[in-house]
């Protein structure tokens, strides 16, 4: 007996919103090809690795505990992946990220009679965007070394392990101390996130609602947008006020919030650099030369990697390190770690933008 067609294509299940915007499928092939896949190791070689990076993490819990003085239990999703994987992963929280928005975007759009583009103009246009997204987790795949995923449920510690081997190699340092070191760093964003249950709504509610803004606008943001590219090369060479693209496409409301949201990366990355170099020689006998080269390596080498990493954001990524340490160790000075952890009470402790480069203020404002 045949189907009946009118039924069968009645019985389709309509794609959902944030799918029908970015192809997925591509965005993770992309990410593949771009990222490439590290360093050559026998299989001998990789099973070491991954055993020992897998160690480290563990290892590391209870030193970022002694130095931090956050209880939480021990992580159990520790994930050693390849640079596809990594890409994967934070494909599924992009999307995550972006379901609800563009289910939103989607019903207000129905409700003022302007629907989303049809299904042929979504497909391209869900093309580029996942070939952009794919491209640019694929670069990223070969420079980040390790993430906490918050987004996650339950969160979960990836460590790449291509890209970790890759830069010990390129710093020339002690392989074991290294692992431990990138470890420390990553367990530390676990404690932050799992000592503060709220902190993943609320930094989810933060990027979510300023995405909301921006899409929900199409026709401000692209004149903002069309401004920043005109400004683009002045961006690339670091000429003018130093605003990214981003700043450009904003409203000053949207501004303060993408500040509040830069606020609380600062101090999630300053806080977790603090912490991976207190632990101290006695955990990672050779921290100090570590930390030196790597801190030379994030401060790019040559014009080509200079003009990538403005494109790609990690000069502001390696500002937030820097001004997130500062504060950290600021409050701590006034307050000590005790006093410090105050900040992981509620959103209102958190560090206001302006706070991040004076922590007396933020003394002041929590502790009276």
């Amino acid at each position: 007996m045949a189907a009946d067609p009118q039924n069968a294509h009645s019985n389709q299940v309509a794609p959902e919103p944030v799918d029908t915007m970015v192809n997925w499928d591509l965005a993770a092939r992309t990410a593949a090809r771009v990222g490439k896949s590290g360093p050559e190791v026998s299989t001998a070689e990789a099973q070491e690795i991954v055993g020992q990076l897998r160690q480290a993490a563990i290892t590391a819990h209870p030193h970022v505990q002694a130095v931090t003085g956050l209880r939480t239990n021990p992580g159990e999703g520790v994930f050693v992946v390849d640079r596809p994987g990594w890409a994967k992963a934070n494909i599924a929280a992009f999307r995550s990220l972006l379901a609800p928005v563009m289910a939103e975007l989607k019903q207000k759009s129905e409700e003022r009679g302007k629907p989303l583009p049809g299904a042929r103009q979504s497909a391209i246009g869900a093309r580029v965007t996942g070939a952009e997204i794919g491209a640019l987790l694929g670069v990223l795949s070969s420079r980040v070394l390790g993430q906490y995923d918050a987004f996650a449920s339950p969160g979960r510690l990836l460590l790449i392990a291509p890209t970790i081997v890759a830069v010990e190699r390129d710093l020339e340092v002690d392989p074991t101390d290294f692992r431990l070191w990138v470890c420390l760093h990553e367990e530390t964003h676990r404690v932050q996130f799992t000592a503060s249950d709220w902190l993943t709504d609320h930094l989810l509610a933060e990027v979510r609602g300023l995405i909301s803004e921006l899409m929900l606008e199409p026709g401000q943001v692209a004149d903002r947008f069309g401004q920043a590219l005109r400004g683009l090369p002045d961006i690339i060479r670091g000429d003018g006020d130093g605003r990214s693209v981003l700043d450009a496409v904003q409203t000053p409301e949207q501004r303060r919030r993408l500040a509040r949201i830069t606020a609380v990366m600062s101090l999630l990355e300053g806080h977790a650099d603090v912490i991976m170099d207190d632990v101290g020689p006695q955990v990672v006998p050779t921290v100090a030369v570590i930390r030196q080269r790597f801190t030379r390596r994030r401060a790019g080498r040559g014009a080509i990697d200079q003009v990538l990493r403005r494109l790609l954001g990690l000069d502001a990524k390696a500002r937030q390190y820097a001004d997130g340490a500062k504060f950290v160790r600021g409050v701590v000075d006034e307050v000590g770690m005790d006093g410090f952890n105050a900040v992981w009470t509620s959103p209102q402790t958190l560090p206001e933008p302006e706070e991040i480069q004076d922590p007396k203020a933020w003394v002041r404002r929590v502790h009276g």
